[in-house]
């Protein structure tokens, strides 16, 4: 009795193998050959694709590839002639605001020059005048003396 009380209390083996047996027993009928369907469908999906499609993709990734190359070949040179056309203006342009500002000093020295020949006229004509005061006021200091003596 002892050993059957065992058996049932804690020898779980029968009903874990009972178990198992109905799981895969149900596992297998209701699921059948499903996941290897799945697993077929995707095995001709990936040759396929290995087959077909990745050359016929890589043929117009090509095609296009070249295209775009010779177009961006194109593109780079328009940008080239750009970018020549407008160094040469604002060289252009350079040289002509240097040419303004060559221009500009050579008119400014001239002013300059001007200023420093009219400066030299009025202090000449200054002096002179200074010395016409001088003498006139010479003068009328000698006449001066000649009234007071009297």
């Amino acid at each position: 009795d002892v050993g059957e009380v065992y058996s049932r209390l804690l020898d779980h083996r029968p009903v874990i193998q009972g178990e198992i047996r109905y799981f895969v027993k149900e596992f297998e009928e209701k699921r059948g050959l499903r996941e290897l369907r799945v697993l077929e469908n995707l095995k001709n999906t990936v040759f396929e694709t290995n087959e077909h499609i990745l050359p016929k993709c890589e043929q117009a990734m090509q095609d296009n590839l070249s295209e775009t190359f010779k177009r961006l070949q194109a593109a780079n040179a328009m940008i080239h002639k750009l970018q020549e056309r407008e160094y040469e203006a604002r060289k252009l342009q350079a040289d002509k605001v240097m040419a303004r500002e060559e221009k500009c000093i050579t008119h400014w020295e001239e002013f300059m020059k001007e200023q420093q020949k009219k400066r030299a006229e009025v202090d000449e004509e200054h002096r002179k005048a200074m010395e016409r005061l001088k003498e006139q006021y010479s003068e009328m200091e000698k006449e001066l003396a000649k009234y007071v003596s009297f």
